[in-house]
């Protein structure tokens, strides 16, 4: 089993698991669904095919710069008709940056590594209107899900890093697809079951929250000593 590890980063991200109507809501972090979608498109696949292989892969995110929620009010006409539509509420995250790993089978981590090189759709984070602001494609890891991303370096932007230069050590949270002897965990309903627009099917799936993930911060600077500058008196 490999790891694929992604990065996510934009000036906005939205992802919706409970939206309905008008009021697009989004998590706080990116959701399989949303990722699997990515994916898919990045191969080629359209929405009406077989998702079974790439749901079945095991997914986890490390939150490496949360953002800031943001609500926009959005409006439309019909393409045919030329009627307006129910004016939408609409919730994005603004500068987030996120790590998601996805693990599965060798082969199909490779297939996917080759996709995000040379993706048949382009990639978006959660919205169309919603395009990545760096590559996408991070590496393949061999060391399991979590460890993978407990491991990465941070991928927050240098001014986030910058803002916490007082901190050496940053702890990262980390939402990771559960398994049977995780015990009780929260729940989301973004395990994708098919994107056919005309019949969206998702489940719910377990989500486990372990320790933080502790990393470096490049943009740390020495502890402030108030006493140094009477070192020579």
């Amino acid at each position: 089993m490999s790891v694929l590890l992604l990065q996510l980063a934009g000036p906005l991200q939205s992802w919706g698991s409970t939206s309905r109507f008008a009021r697009r809501s989004t998590e706080a972090a990116p959701t399989k669904s949303g990722v699997i979608g990515l994916l898919a498109a990045a191969l080629g696949r359209e929405r009406s095919d077989d998702l079974d292989d790439l749901a079945a892969m095991r997914f986890g995110v490390r939150v490496d710069q949360p953002g800031t929620m943001l609500r926009d009010f959005h409006t439309a006409h019909h393409f045919v008709t030329g009627e307006a539509a129910p004016v939408s509420e609409r919730f994005y995250l603004a500068d987030a940056v996120f790590v998601a790993g996805v693990e599965g089978d060798d082969t199909l981590i490779d297939m996917l590594r080759l996709a995000l090189h040379a993706p048949v759709f382009l990639p978006y984070l959660g919205r169309r209107s919603c395009p990545p602001s760096r590559p996408v494609y991070l590496g393949v890891r061999e060391n399991g899900l979590v460890e993978a991303l407990r491991r990465e370096p941070w991928r927050a932007a240098r001014w986030y890093q910058r803002r916490r230069r007082n901190e050496h050590q940053v702890k990262l949270e980390i939402l990771v697809e559960a398994v049977e002897e995780d015990g009780p965990v929260d729940s989301l309903r973004d395990q994708p079951v098919s994107f056919d627009p005309l019949h969206r099917q998702y489940r719910l799936r377990g989500v486990h929250r372990p320790r933080p993930a502790t990393v470096t911060n490049p943009a740390a600077g020495p502890a402030h000593d108030p006493i140094a500058a009477l070192g020579g008196a």
